[in-house]
């Protein structure tokens, strides 16, 4: 993992077209801001996991379970 020292209003560029922006420092949060292009999804990580879990129960149902629905 790199680590790297911001200060608030100074940014990080990743690739050629992901900036990311210390917005503000307050105690023990900091709040960025991320300019990235549409077709790539920026997630918290708690998110990120949910949507992971989701799909992989979703891509686990048998056709069997799709017939209990139908019920």
């Amino acid at each position: 993992m790199l680590v790297l020292s911001r200060h608030r209003d100074e940014s990080i560029i990743i690739g050629d077209n992901i900036v990311i922006t210390v917005v503000d420092v307050r105690g023990d949060k900091v709040r960025i801001g991320i300019d990235a292009p549409k077709d790539i999804s920026v997630h918290r990580q708690e998110i990120y996991d949910a949507i992971r879990e989701e799909n992989e129960r979703a891509a686990s149902i048998e056709p069997k379970d799709i017939k209990k629905l139908d019920e």
